[in-house]
């Protein structure tokens, strides 16, 4: 059986597609005493994400420890992204943005293996 491992970030971005949002309300305590009532009645609406695009780079074996690259369209920045390792014994070391903002990394290793299958998904949205 292949194992899989798969880490992913970008909470900010799963939450403004998923439609969860957050919402700063004011206690009785605060902002001259505003109704705690009123502010819990007051629905939460995300924003939405202007160009919002998941790129994809497909599963292929590279040497361990090799970081694969993804990088979102001109014009867009990367919001958010993940990667995955495949395989038997495989575990994901690293998965973090580029750090120019415009692209996602992802590494592995497979134990007793020279390779390791990755994937790496990159959350993209324009500037």
């Amino acid at each position: 059986m292949r194992g899989k491992q798969a880490i992913g970030a970008g909470v900010l971005a799963l939450a403004l597609v998923s439609g969860a949002g957050w919402a700063a309300q004011a206690t009785a305590g605060q902002a001259g005493g505003t109704n705690r009532a009123a502010a819990a009645e007051a629905p939460v609406r995300a924003a939405s994400v202007a160009g919002y695009q998941i790129v994809k780079l497909p599963n292929a074996n590279v040497p361990n420890f090799q970081r694969r690259t993804v990088y979102c369209p001109a014009g867009k920045v990367v919001v958010g992204g993940g990667a995955e390792a495949q395989g038997n014994g495989a575990i994901l070391v690293g998965s973090f943005p580029t750090d120019d903002g415009r692209g996602w990394i992802g590494l592995g290793r497979q134990d007793g293996y020279s390779t390791v299958g990755i994937s790496v998904y990159a959350i993209c949205a324009s500037v």
